[in-house]
């Protein structure tokens, strides 16, 4: 009964200091919107989404000038990050602070479009928000460039402009398999994805559409079993 007792104490303390995850943890919300720049959501529109699904990270495509007054509306901690000669890039919104400013980083590029990624830094685990190339051999080259940049456990997500497999070794696809944008308004297609790496997806989901042509993702992630904790308060 005293080693059980203390086994007991042992655990609430590992989990109190964030060493320990379990299976019962809820882990980390994540959502994934391409905003569909000048003409989808606004910022006002953001904000809202926030407010309904309550997600701890909010990462955005196609995030012009607008949304950058999204922490004077809601809160919160945010990063833009323009693509080269473009009025839109990829953004950033997060209830904790980030550990270190999100960077972007290049990777291969088409002719017209130049592309970053958004590497994301907490303290336990990495993101990279990608807008990719519609060229099915360049966004898979993109991807395998961005997965090089990441060490586990990490996730990538965002619109992928991508049909089929990602092919990018030891990542997982995780994230909801329902379509999520309809091809010239006919063909519904699953651009927007999540792949993990030493982390695990509880639950994935495509939201409701409204503002943009996209449809956003939301994932539930946390580290692996015997990786550090997601230091985000248990909702």
């Amino acid at each position: 009964m005293r080693r059980r007792l203390a086994r007991i104490v042992e655990l609430t303390s590992r989990r109190r200091h964030g060493h320990l995850i379990t299976h019962e943890a809820p882990g980390v919300k994540i959502i994934s919107w391409n905003l569909l720049r000048r003409t989808g959501a606004t910022v006002h529109d953001v904000a809202a989404l926030i407010e309904a699904e309550q997600p701890d990270i909010l990462l955005m495509q196609e995030a012009t000038i607008e949304i950058d007054v999204l922490p004077d509306v809601i809160g919160g901690h945010y990063a833009r990050s323009p693509l080269p000669g473009r009025i839109h890039g990829v953004a950033c919104w997060s209830r904790l602070p980030f550990a270190r400013p999100p960077r972007a980083c290049t990777i291969p590029s088409g002719p017209i479009v130049k592309r970053h990624a958004q590497i994301i830094d907490y303290a336990q685990f990495s993101l990279a928000n990608v807008h990719l190339s519609h060229g099915q051999m360049l966004n898979r080259r993109q991807l395998r460039r961005i997965a090089s940049l990441l060490s586990a456990p990490c996730a990538i997500l965002g619109d992928f402009n991508l049909v089929g497999p990602t092919l990018v070794p030891g990542f997982a696809d995780v994230g909801p398999k329902a379509p999520t944008h309809r091809m010239v308004d006919l063909l519904p297609i699953r651009l927007d994805r999540c792949l993990v790496e030493g982390m695990v997806c509880s639950d994935a989901q495509v939201l409701p559409v409204f503002a943009s042509d996209h449809r956003p993702i939301a994932v539930t992630l946390r580290p692996e079993v015997g990786r550090k904790a997601v230091a985000f308060p248990y909702r």
